[in-house]
């Protein structure tokens, strides 16, 4: 209980980044991870990790050779992300649409997966173009990068970026949310 007041008291204080005032739902945690194949997928990128609900769960299904790189601009779940003791786990405290110059300076080639927690809609459209024209260009042939948003305002442009884009709903989320599961081919 504990951890909810604090991610509802540090998500208030930046609603503009944090995008919500609630932790994500295990539901809609389910439905983004099941469209990872993880016996695959080696090089996985979070955007938003907010308090690390998302980040834990990606961890248990990762490959213990795995690589899962978090993006948090937020200070105190930046800290709060760093306590999860994992050797496969990197966190950076900076902006993901420095993820091309994250990735040379990690030495990695290309990303097979990206989750997004990103308010897209909160973030000024030049930097949000960036990131996702940055993430596209970093995702592997068939890499995928997935979204979730509280409304549709960014389908039509994921469908400008990405040739597949399928969406999915998940009612059990507060609030309610869509999932945009978006592949590169």
């Amino acid at each position: 209980m504990q951890k909810k007041k604090a991610f509802f008291k540090e998500a208030v204080k930046n609603i503009k980044t944090s995008g919500t005032i609630v932790p994500s739902s295990k539901y809609l945690i389910q439905k983004m991870l099941k469209v990872v194949d993880f016996s695959k997928a080696k090089i996985i990128v979070e955007y938003g990790s907010g308090n690390g609900i998302i980040t834990k769960e990606i961890l248990k299904k990762l490959d213990k050779n795995g690589q899962l790189i978090c993006f948090e601009i937020n200070s105190e779940f930046y800290k709060h992300i760093q306590t999860i003791n994992d050797p496969r786990l990197t966190v950076l405290n900076e902006s993901c649409e420095n993820i091309r110059f994250v990735c040379d300076k990690l030495n990695i080639k290309k990303i097979d997966c990206i989750i997004s927690s990103l308010p897209l809609t909160n973030i000024p459209d030049k930097i949000t173009e960036k990131i996702l024209n940055q993430s596209y260009l970093q995702l592997k042939e068939n890499g995928c990068f997935l979204q979730y948003q509280y409304t549709l305002t960014y389908f039509k442009k994921m469908k400008k970026i990405y040739k597949s884009v399928d969406l999915g709903f998940e009612i059990r989320n507060i609030p309610p949310a869509f999932i945009y599961k978006c592949k590169k081919i």
